[in-house]
């Protein structure tokens, strides 16, 4: 099971513009868990969405339990395969 939810919502206007959101809720952990695992997911947005998202879309990330003990690149590779299935 992924560490995370990835929703993606096309906007349908004119702007190209990525937009990301980042959530973790209160049943991940306490305030330093979920601080630390919102930290990961903008790193990883960073590498990941300008070569694998979709323009003109806003990406949300929704944290999950187990999110925080995965490894990072087991994490960008859920998210690069996650995106590469919104494409198709």
């Amino acid at each position: 099971m992924p560490g995370f939810v990835l929703l993606v919502r096309d906007r349908e206007d004119a702007d190209a513009t990525m937009r990301i959101g980042i959530t973790v809720s209160r049943k991940v952990g306490n305030a330093v868990v979920r601080n630390r695992m919102k930290r990961r997911f903008r790193v990883l947005a960073r590498e990941v969405l300008p070569t694998a998202g979709l323009p003109g879309a806003d990406h949300v990330l929704i944290g999950r339990n187990g999110g925080i003990e995965r490894d990072f690149s087991d994490l960008k590779a859920e998210l690069a395969k996650a995106l590469a299935k919104v494409k198709r």
